[in-house]
């Protein structure tokens, strides 16, 4: 599964660990994304979307037809 979020678009960031002697390893700061199955009214069927933890907040609040809308907007595939 893709660390990105098709709602809000957030995607991994990228920094360093940095140890006790400072030396620096490179590192990763994945969005907590999960995979979340929504029933669409509009068109019969479910849709099942990749959504950070934040935008699965959002769907609960415009609801799922607004969220399908804006994810189209962006051009993304539902």
């Amino acid at each position: 599964m893709s660390a990105h979020c098709q709602l809000t678009g957030s995607k991994p960031g990228f920094g360093n660990n940095i140890s006790h002697s400072r030396r620096r390893t490179s590192r990763r700061f994945d969005p907590n994304v999960q995979r979340k199955r929504y029933w669409l009214p509009g068109e019969g069927r479910y849709v099942r979307l990749t959504l950070s933890a934040r935008a699965i907040k959002t769907v609960d609040s415009i609801g799922i037809e607004a969220a399908v809308a804006r994810i189209r907007a962006r051009g993304g595939k539902v």
